[in-house]
């Protein structure tokens, strides 16, 4: 069975195809925004909900009227309507908000389907743009590999990508991880500022603070930005375009080594583990306390948590997500007595109960590790599987003579 995979590389255009790549972001992006708006005003002006055939109709009129939008390949014109309608349905699902306008400031993309572009070995051409495409393969397209569509962007840093993407067979679930008495590793992540994972086995990753280590340089770069000219008479002055390349290639290094690191950390957790156990954190809600937004997103919570999902998909891993208003840091891993809630200063305490003394974050992966196993349980009980999973648990929580949690 065949599964959607991406394979990104970056690839160095020459002046001519700058060019034309120029052209081709600024028409799929003007085709951006006129379908949105046409969308939008259709809705709320009209009260009709207009589809993806309805703007490629559209579209054809469009391109009459504005012959400029023949330079560059109708697909991809007709791709970012489909990505458009995309947009609206992830919004309309709730796992997005409403589209936005796309500005020439922000990151450009274009993408091209399987009859818009040629690939014959690592000679890559698209529609319209002349030339082949000089790209880094920093790996090989597995022989497999079926390319179905091909997607160039360039970073606000001035950057050119091209992400290719390609059917190909799901790969065979790795060996079963197990610890010294052949059962299943499963691990607790609890997730935070100091050290971003934090295990139920006391491992910490640590933090490296990407943002906050080239804060410095950043904001001497904005500064500099600020004092450009940006509204002249002709526009933006070639030095504030300048100065603002300079501004986004620092935020684009910082992005890089967040990422960089992150793919470590995701691919060890999988490596090491069978079943994986997370909170489901509201990080936009967390990030309202203003004092906490800039560390939290220096983290990149949710971008670790897709790697891992998704490594572990590949992988035959189990992955469980605990509900985010689970105590798991107020409850004792031990006896399970709840505590009150405690402030972020508070790194340790002591159960009242059984007088345990906890480290903070590893007793909280500790009891998301235990909940991940309920949770790990109940989907082999769904799906009929045994009862394995439910021994474990309750012999590793609460020990082998207990008879389940105790009663808060």
């Amino acid at each position: 069975m065949a599964q959607k995979k991406g394979f990104k590389y970056r690839f160095y255009p020459t002046d001519k195809q700058k060019a034309v790549l120029a052209k081709v972001f600024g028409h799929t992006r003007y085709v951006w925004n006129w379908a949105l708006e046409l969308r939008t005003d259709a809705y709320y002006e009209e009260g009709e909900s207009l589809s993806y055939t309805d703007t490629a109709k559209r579209l054809t009129d469009l391109k009459k009227e504005k012959t400029w939008l023949r330079e560059v390949s109708s697909v991809a014109l007709q791709q970012k309507l489909r990505d458009l309608d995309q947009a609206f349905q992830n919004f309309f699902d709730g796992r997005c908000g409403y589209p936005n306008f796309k500005s020439k400031h922000d990151k450009q993309a274009a993408r091209f389907a399987s009859n818009a572009f040629t690939l014959h070995g690592k000679k890559l051409s698209v529609a319209k743009v002349p030339g082949s495409l000089n790209v880094r393969w920093s790996r090989d397209l597995p022989d497999e590999a079926k390319p179905t569509s091909v997607t160039l962007t360039k970073d606000p840093a001035g950057r050119y990508f091209v992400s290719i993407t390609s059917a190909v067979p799901e790969p065979d679930p790795e060996p079963t991880v197990t610890d010294g008495d052949g059962n299943q590793k499963s691990v607790g992540i609890d997730l935070g500022i100091a050290d971003i994972v934090v295990t139920s086995d006391g491992w910490k990753s640590g933090n490296p603070r990407h943002l906050e280590n080239d804060l410095y340089r950043l904001r001497k770069a904005q500064r500099r930005l600020s004092r450009k000219e940006k509204n002249g008479s002709d526009g933006p002055s070639e030095n504030w375009k300048k100065q603002k390349r300079r501004v986004a290639k620092i935020h684009a290094e910082i992005k890089d080594k967040r990422e960089d690191f992150l793919h470590k950390l995701s691919r060890r957790v999988v490596d090491e583990n069978q079943v994986i156990a997370l909170e489901s954190l509201s990080v936009k809600g967390m990030q309202q306390n203003r004092s906490l937004a800039r560390p939290i997103s220096d983290t990149g919570w949710s971008t670790l948590v897709r790697m891992i999902e998704y490594k572990a998909k590949e992988a035959g891993r189990t992955v469980v997500k605990i509900d985010r208003w689970f105590p798991s840091t107020k409850r004792c891993s031990e006896c399970g007595y709840v505590t009150e809630s405690k402030p972020l200063s508070v790194r340790s305490w002591d159960c009242p109960r059984c007088d345990t003394t906890h480290d903070r974050d590893i007793n909280a992966a500790k009891n998301i590790r235990t909940a991940g196993l309920a949770g790990a349980f109940q989907k082999a009980n769904d799906s009929g599987g045994h009862s394995k999973t439910r021994d474990a648990f309750r012999i590793e929580r609460f020990g082998a003579n207990a008879h389940g949690p105790v009663n808060e």
